[in-house]
Parts: structure tokens; sequence; C-alpha cells
């Protein structure tokens, strides 16, 4: 080998020619790396070279030829290798040759002491570690933790030792160096200690704890900013390690972090990586948190530094100590229960928003946006308190306090749409004087925040109005559209993009309303359909697309008719344009137009769905992500991640490393449990989402005009079940279920309606069959397993939702019945995946409340539970007996919320079941009866009702009629109980009580009473029992209701009125006969009531 040569090639390696740098890169592959003396060379060259950015490049390339090429130099050879190689890497005076030459070492050391060779290199390092010499010391720390790196669970043995060597060095009183590397070395044991067996180097881990915070406070204290961010990576990988590592001293460490964080004087990247700690703590471990109620603490302290947030603008992504306190507060209300961070954030809120502090009332109204998306039930029952704080603070005088309460506006009403839409006489006119004021500001001093306060001025109208009724927006549609078409002008196209996204919105729950409005609005817009001269351009481009849509469904098909070839045309062109949101955005518009025009959208399918089926088969592997300095040595590699191949791109612009095509990186350089936590969300992967959704909502629409392209539609759907982005697979599970619905329905009034049980007694189509055996096998398959929450939520609801469609065919498969029941008591239980903490199993075990998001994949799968009960019938009262426990816990809970869904969830699953609830009788009255008396509200209305169909479906009356008196004594103060359908429940149950014990009622006494509350005004559901109880007593000649008929004639008039669905179609065919039955004997009662008399002429 021409070793001039050689030099010379690395040489120019070096240069700042690339088209040099490219050449050399390409024949030192070819030439020279291929051979082992290449190998030889480069450790020469890495041990006596004069130059240190040659024997940096020596070193790197060294490394990765290692595993290539080690074995094949001689053995003779290797001792002085070696020898040469670690006596220069102790004299290197160059820190960052020393650490790739160290990584050299470790490398070897790797291959030759699993060989038995080189086994006294660690011992020399642990004697260097301790030498008066600094340099010696720093070297040979560092060489233990890139052995430990490489080779960790091979050094077990050694651990004591090393746990005492470390004892002393990260106490080392001349250098950081020594003490940040031990901190390293610490931080990699920790992955191979085995707490449950090894408990002395347990002990020794949390002996060092305090050193190891230790020196993150000292390099905090010397400004050291470099040996501060390594401190903070150091401590923030013990969260994802072994918990009991950390659990002796987690409270002290996150009180010490939250300090950090809340000192104003302090450095803000310092505060910020404090938070960043807090977040992942919270994260990783939040059970743990809940459970030493660090939460209030966490909340208050992050609202005081929100308070930091001043003039900022809250377009800007700068990370700062108030965003990222901000961020923390909103995973703080997903994580935990609202009694630890909502609770205390509100008892806060009025100090803050009546702060004379503009900067406080700021960040207490942007404490609350932010935080309402974690916990909208709860904050929905504070609404009446929370909401003139809001309206007093959209009036505030300073701009930045009203600009922050119109993001609270509109996160409100983003989660609470309709309780948000009730008070639409006193947000409207707020949210219009704000707009008013900010256009007016526009030619003042504050010009470009009050362009702000416009966009948010129209995000709050947007989502506000998502809770209005149709017949309440009227009387503002000519204002606002006023105003906000007033906005398309202006030369700012984000406020353009927001005022047509408002005007979208508003005309979609408008309706026919948006009519007079609809032609002049399509005029205004239709120059942003084609525009592409930027990446604002297009993104205007979508928002007008999306608007357009919006209008489509509220006119309907005939006025929008003539824009939907050329926006079908510019939504293709958009397909083209290299803009992913484009794309998405002609995806929406074609899932909006088949929604509009169903089948008649059959033209356009062979277009569209080519168009779809392109977009889910898009290849994701040429992917790219920076994964930092940590991943520097696979730079330019290929490596996998989720299931997907990642290129690793450089976190720094340089070309330091260049690396042979056949090297890989060693399996065993790293643990794979190292990449569980990266995650890289393509373009790609989000377009195949909104892809999947619009898909499912074209063959709901055009039914049996997509016939013809459903079965590819599924194929490729199966597809992507498995996708490594959680939403895909949301999207691609839920598409399918969809398809199944509408196969379902289909089959139409050729097909009996379903009847429940298994085996299945009303047997659906071949194809509806088929269908199901595949979606049952795919959903069992990632179900048990999915890591993800939300997308076992949506499991869930599309499991419930499809059973009460479809009943019980596609639980058809063989075990499948058992695979669902199973999968559900792991969650009701809190056992499965998606649930699971890195905490220990007793932090899950004490603690009682469950934050609202922990909540929602409980409370769904309790309807997978009720769900089955109505497609099982009496069957469901063999699997009673394996949900009964954990529901009942839910019903004794301490939070109101768990216990008025479990009360609820016992009710369906007792109307389900019918008379199988017999064996269960006694132990569901005694829990329901205790919750008839609950503080909450819903839990006693939820409990009046389980009463009564629990009473009309056992057959152990005589236990029923011990307690009637008990019963009726508590219904009545629900039936004066307006709030949570109390009284409709309480009118149920009654009602089902004459029914089926009318002997033991004192009817006399109870139905005038009754007929006092009717008609029912919330929960028409119960329109049936109340109902049927008056046509049985009228068909019975009881004379109570006989002598009751003038009352209840002007009854039956408002109930038989619009809206419709006071009534099941049964329920009314019913009170028709009746209505006619009195006709025929008091014919001048029915004549004053025009309702009744053209339902008995009809």
């Amino acid at each position: 080998m021409d070793q001039q040569r050689f030099v010379q090639l690395l040489e120019s390696v070096l240069t700042p020619d690339t088209d040099r740098v490219k050449a050399a890169t390409s024949t030192l592959r070819k030439d020279y790396y291929t051979s082992p003396e290449s190998l030889s060379l480069l450790l020469q060259l890495l041990t006596s070279h004069d130059s240190p950015q040659l024997r940096q490049l020596a070193a790197t390339q060294a490394r990765s030829l290692v595993p290539k090429h080690w074995n094949s130099i001689p053995n003779p050879q290797k001792p002085e290798i070696r020898n040469r190689l670690l006596q220069a890497t102790l004299s290197e005076s160059a820190a960052l040759v020393r650490h790739s030459a160290a990584r050299v070492i470790s490398a070897i050391a790797k291959i030759d002491i699993e060989d038995g060779e080189w086994i006294d290199l660690p011992g020399l390092m642990q004697h260097a570690a301790v030498s008066s010499n600094v340099q010696q010391r720093e070297v040979s720390t560092y060489i233990l933790f890139t052995i430990l790196e490489s080779m960790g669970d091979g050094f077990m043995h050694r651990f004591q030792e090393l746990f005492t060597l470390f004892s002393k060095t990260i106490k080392d009183p001349e250098s950081s160096e020594v003490r940040i590397n031990t901190m390293l070395a610490l931080g990699k044991m920790a992955m191979f200690i085995d707490v449950d067996n090894d408990e002395e180097s347990l002990d020794a881990f949390q002996r060092a704890i305090p050193d190891m915070v230790a020196v993150l406070k000292q390099s905090i204290n010397d400004g050291d900013e470099d040996r501060t961010m390594q401190a903070f990576e150091i401590v923030q990988t013990l969260l994802g390690c072994e918990s009991k590592l950390l659990n002796k001293h987690f409270g002290d460490l996150i009180h010490f972090m939250l300090e950090l964080a809340a000192e104003q004087s302090g450095d803000d990247d310092t505060r910020t990586q404090a938070l960043s700690f807090l977040m992942q703590a919270v994260t990783y471990r939040k059970l743990k948190v809940q459970g030493l109620k660090l939460g209030e603490q966490l909340t208050l302290k992050s609202l005081e530094i929100v308070t930091e947030f001043g003039d900022a603008s809250p377009e800007d992504e700068d990370v700062t100590p108030a965003r990222s306190a901000l961020a923390l507060l909103d995973l703080l209300s997903t994580s935990l229960p609202p009694s630890q961070v909502v609770v205390p954030l509100l008892h806060a809120l009025s100090a803050y928003v009546n702060s004379p502090d503009p900067d406080r009332r700021q960040a207490g109204i942007m404490a609350l946006g932010t935080c309402v998306e974690g916990a909208p039930d709860f904050v929905g029952t504070q609404l009446q308190e929370i909401l003139p704080l809001v309206l007093r603070l959209l009036n505030d005088p300073e701009l930045k306090v009203r600009d922050a309460a119109l993001s609270a506006v509109a996160r409100l009403s983003d989660e609470l749409a309709e309780d948000l839409g009730k008070e639409h006489g006193r947000l409207i006119p707020a949210l219009a004087n704000n707009l008013e004021r900010a256009v007016q500001g526009l030619s003042g001093p504050h010009a470009k925040e009050n362009m702000g306060v416009i966009k948010r001025c129209c995000n709050a109208i947007d989502s506000l109005v998502e809770g209005l009724e149709p017949e309440d927006i009227q009387q503002y549609l000519p204002g606002l559209i006023s105003h906000l078409s007033q906005l398309f002008s202006l030369p700012d196209l984000g406020i353009k993009a927001a005022s047509i996204a408002a005007v979208g919105s508003i005309a979609v729950n408008a309706e026919d309303g948006f009519l007079p409005y609809f032609e002049q609005t399509m005029n205004s817009l239709s120059e942003y359909v084609r525009i592409k001269d930027s990446d604002d351009e297009l993104t205007l481009r979508c928002t007008t697309c999306d608007s357009m849509g919006n209008m489509a469904v509220a006119v309907g098909p005939k006025p929008f008719l003539r824009y939907v070839k050329p926006l079908m045309d510019a939504t293709e062109e958009g397909l083209n344009l290299g803009n992913p949101k484009l794309r998405e955005t002609s995806y929406i518009f074609w899932g909006t137009m088949a929604k509009v025009y169903e089948k008649e959208f059959k033209p356009f399918l062979p277009g569209v769905v080519q168009g779809l089926i392109q977009s889910l088969e898009q290849e994701e592997t040429d992917m790219e992500v920076e994964l930092g300095e940590a991943a520097s040595d696979l730079v330019g590699q290929e490596v996998i991640i989720a299931g997907k191949k990642v290129k690793v791109a450089s976190a720094k612009d340089d070309d330091e490393l260049i690396a042979d095509d056949t090297t890989l990186v060693d399996g065993d350089d790293g643990d794979e449990d190292d990449w569980d936590e990266v995650t890289t969300v393509t373009a790609i992967a989000l377009e195949k989402e909104i892809a999947l959704e619009a898909l499912a909502t074209i063959i709901t629409s055009t039914q049996e005009e997509y016939l013809p392209y459903l079965e590819k539609s599924i194929e490729i759907t199966l597809s992507l079940v498995e996708h490594a982005y959680e939403g895909t697979r949301r999207a691609a599970i839920g598409a399918l279920y969809r398809a199944y619905a509408t196969l379902w329905e289909m089959q139409g009034e050729k097909m009996e309606k379903w009847k429940p049980g298994l085996p299945i007694q009303i047997q659906p189509s071949s194809e509806v069959m088929k269908l199901g055996a595949i979606i049952m096998t795919a959903t069992l398959a990632m179900w048990q397993d999915e890591e993800d929450r939300a997308t076992v939520t949506d499991i869930n609801r599309n499991i419930a939702e499809t059973l009460k469609l479809c009943g019980p065919a596609i639980l058809a498969g063989d075990n499948v019945l058992e695979q669902v029941t199973t999968v559900i008591v792991s969650i009701i239980t809190k056992k499965h995946p998606c649930q699971q903490d890195f905490g220990d199993g007793e932090d899950l075990d004490n603690l009682e409340e469950s934050s609202e998001y922990d909540w929602l994949v409980i409370d769904t799968a309790l309807d997978v539970v009720i769900s089955l009960a109505a497609a099982l019938g009496e069957q469901f009262g063999q699997l009673w007996k394996i949900f009964e426990k954990p529901i009942l816990q839910y019903a004794s809970s301490s939070d109101h919320y768990e216990r008025s869904t479990a009360v609820g969830t016992i009710a369906e699953c007792i109307r389900g079941m019918g008379s199988a609830v017999t064996p269960y009788t006694t132990g569901l009255l005694k829990i329901l009866l205790h919750r008839m008396s609950d503080e909450d509200t819903e839990t006693k209305s939820n409990a009046a009702f389980a009463v009564g169909v629990l009473q009309e479906n056992t057959t152990k009356d005589q236990e029923i009629l011990k307690s009637f008196n008990i019963i009726l004594t508590k219904l009545e103060p629900l039936l004066h109980t307006e709030e949570a359908r109390a009284l409709d429940n309480a009118a149920g149950c009654v009602s089902r009580m004459i029914m089926k014990h009318r002997d033991h009622m004192p009817v006399s006494e109870v139905l005038p009473a009754l007929l006092g509350l009717l008609p029912l005004k919330q929960d028409f559901e119960e329109n049936d029992p109340v109902y049927r109880m008056i046509v049985q007593l009228y068909s019975q000649g009881e004379p109570t209701i006989i002598g009751l008929t003038p009352r209840i004639i002007p009854i039956l008039e408002q109930v038989m009125s619009p809206p419709e669905r006071q009534l099941l179609d049964g329920t009314r065919e019913q009170l028709v006969e009746l209505v006619t039955f009195i006709y025929n004997k008091h014919p001048a009662l029915i004549r004053q009531h025009p309702v009744l008399m053209a339902a008995i002429q009809a």
C-alpha cells in the first residue's frame, strides 16, 4: 500500500475543496479501506502525526474499520499497537482527538476482551483514573465510559469496583471533565443494573445520585454551558432507566429542577433544561409524580414562570422559560388528575387576572387556555366562574392581555363548543369589538401586534361558532360576514387565511342561513383557488379550499354545483405542486364533495380513488432526521427507527466523517432500546392519515358506487394498520370499520335487523362476514399490544359503534369474543400496555384518580362493555361475572365522573342482558340505592335510570319490592332537579315501576305529579317508558289516567310535534293508536289540537 499516497488522500479530505474531498473519499473507499493495512496505517497516524486535524480524521476512520479489520492484523503486532495507542491517547493534548481515540480503544477492547485479550485494560484505566496527572484522569475516565457504552453488560462483574472508583472521581477537585466523564459512565451503568437481583449495585447507584446532582450544580455555578448541558442530558436519561434507581431521590430531584426553573436570575438555557427534565419526568413517571402529589406545586410554579412571557409574540418559536412552562402546564393537565393541576390553577386564577400587573393577567389567561384541553369536563363544570374573568380580559386595556384572552376563547371553544356556544350573546359582541379595535390599530404604532390580534379574533370566531345552533348564528351573520370579508383585501396572507377559515366555519354552522352571502363570498375567494407562487400562498389556497368545502355543506348540492368541476380541477392540480398540505387539502375536499353529493359523486371516483391510492402507496424510505452529536457515528447511514429506514443527518455543518459504504454500526455498539423513544413523523405519514380519513368518508357517502374500488382500498388500508405513525394507524383502523358499517347498511331492508346472541341468528352477506373477519384479525393483532393511548381509544370507539349498529356478527370468529373480553378487562383494570408507566406497579395500585385523558381510554372501553351487552343479550349475563368487580370499583370511586360513568354502564348492561341480570340483583340494587343519594347529580340521575331498568328486567321482584319505599323516597327530590337529566331519568324510573308493579304503586298520587313534569325536555330516551306506561294504563282502563285525559291531551300534542327525535317510531305508533282511541270517545278534546288531528288522519 502506498503510504504516502494514503496520507495525501486523507489530507485532501480535510481541504475546503468539495471536488477534492469527493474524489479522495471515493479513492479511499475503493482502493484502501478494503485492506486491513489501512487500519494499521490509520492507527499509526493517530499516534504519531503532527496535525491534530489529521489525527482526528484517522481516529474516526479507524473506529469504523476496527470491526472489519482488527482480527486480520497479525497477533504479534497487536500488543505494540495497543500500548502505543493507549499511551498516545493518555498524552494527547487535543480534547476532540482524545475522545475519538478513546472510542477507538473501546472498539478494539470490545473485540479483544471478548476473546480473552487486553484483559488488563480496565485495571489500567481504573489505576489511571486516580493518577496525580489530571489529563490521565480525564482520558482514563472517558475510556471507561466508552467501554461501558460498548460492552456494559460484559462489565457487570466489575460494577462494585467501578462504583468505588467513581465515588472518588465524581468529586475530582481539579477537573470538571473527570466529573462529567464519571457521570457519563454512571449513566451507562444505570442501563445495566439488575434492580431486582443486585441490591448492592442499586444501593451504590442511589448513593451516587446526590453527587451527580452536585456536578450539575457546580457546572451551573461555574457558568460552564457545555458541561451543564451534558449533566442535564445524563440526568434525563435516568428517567428512562429502571424506576427503582431514582425512586429514593425522585421527589428531591423534582424540587431541585423546579427551583432551577423558577430562578428568574438564572441562565435561560439552564432553566429551560430544568423544565425539560420536569416534562420528561411527567411523561415517563407521571404516576410517581401523582403519587407524591407534586402536581399542584409544579402547576403553580409554572404559572409564575409564565408571567415572564412579557411582550413576546405568540407566533414566535424561540424556546424560553415562559414557553417551556406553558408546555409543562399543557403536559400536566393531560397527564395528572384535575385535582392536582386544574383545580389549583383555577384557585390561583382570580389573583392573576385581577392583578394590576398585565404580565400576570396575561399569564393567568394563557395558562387557562393551555390547560383546558387536558381537563375539558372539569373546566366545563366551572364555566360560570371562569367566563366573567374571560370577558373582562377581552376588554383589558393592554393589547397583549386581550390577545391572550382571544386565544383562550378559541381553546375553550375547541374543547367546550356547546357550553361556550350558549354564551354567544356575551362572547360574539366582545370578539367583534376586539376585531374592530385591531383593524383600527393597523394604522397605529402597534400595527404588527394588531395583525396578530386580528388572526386570534378570527380563530376565536372560527371555534366559537361550532357550538351555536343555526338559528342562533342568524342574528350575527350580517355583521360578522361584513367584518370578516373586509379582511380578505388586506395584504397579509395570514390574516386572509384566518378570516376565510372563520367564514367557512360560520357557513357550515349557519347551514342554509348562509345562502344570501354564498355567491358574493365565493366570488371574493375565487382568486385564491389557484395561487401557487410561495409557501404562504399555498397555505392560503389550502384554507380557501377548506372553507369552500364548508360552504358546500352549508348551502347544499344544487347552489354549489357550478363550482364543483373547477374546484375538483384545482385540487387535482394541487397534487402535483410538491406541497404535502395542499395534497391533504385536496383529499379533504374530495371527502366533503362526496358527503354533499353522495352517489352523484360517481363521475369523479376513478380519478379520486387513483389519487388516494397513489398517496397511500408512497414509499417512506428516504427520511432524514437529525439525532445530534450522540449519534455522530451514524451520520450518512440508514438506521431502522420504528420499523422505517431513516437516513441520519449531521447535527453540524462539518465533514469530519467519511464512512466505508460497507461499514455498518456494530449491533453490539448500542442498545436497541436507545432508539425506542426516537420518533419521526414524515410529511408522507401525515398525508396518509388524511388520505385514509378521506377514503373512509368517500366510501361511506357513495356506498354502492364505490364497490368496484372497495377490494383494492381494503387491501391497501390493511397494510397501514401497523404503520409506524400512530395517526396513520388510527385512520386505517377507522377506515376499515367505516367500510364494514357501510357494507352492512347496503344490505338494506332485504335483511332483518340483527338479533342479540351467538351464534348469529340473522346471517349477513358473505362479503360482510369476510370483511368482518379481516377487520377483527387486524384489530386483535394490534389492539392488545398498542402503546398509543389515543389509538386504543379509537379502536374502543370503533368496536362499540360497530356492535351497536351491526350486532354480534363481528364477534363470530373463533375465540374473538374471548380475546375482546381479555383486552377490555386489561383496559378497565389499567393493565393494558397503553396505560403502563416507567413507575412501579404500586404507584398505580394506590392511585384512585385519573387524568381525563387517561380516563378516556377506560370510558371508551366501558362503551365496548355496554355494546357487548346489547349485542349478546342474555348471554352477556355470563360475561358480567368478569366485568362486575372492576366496574363496581369505579362506581365507588372518589372521582364523581368515574362514579357516574360506572353507574351509567351498569344501567346499560342491565338493559342489554335483560332477565339475565336476576342473579346479580341484590348486589346491584344495594350499590345503586347508595348512589341515588350521591353528592354528584349526574351519578344520582344515572342511578335512578339504573334502578328503573333493574326492576324492569329482574325476576327477583320481591327483592325490588322490599326497597320500594326507599326507591320512591330517593326519587322524590330528583323529580324536582332540572340538571343532569335527573328529572327525566326519575320520571322514567317511576314509569317503569308503575308498569311492572302497578299494584304496589300509589298511582292516584304519583300520576298527577308525574304529568306535571311532562313533556320531558332533556333525555328524550325516557319518553319511551313514560308513554308506554300511559298507553298501558289506558289499555287497562285505570281510572286515574282516564280522569286525567284532559291534562294528557296537551302533553301528547307537544311530544308528537317536532323535533321528531322526541319519540321512537314504535312509541309514536302506540300514541297514534291512543289518540285515535280518545278521539273516538271524546272527539272534541282532540279537534282542538292540529298535530293530533293530523296524526290520526295520516
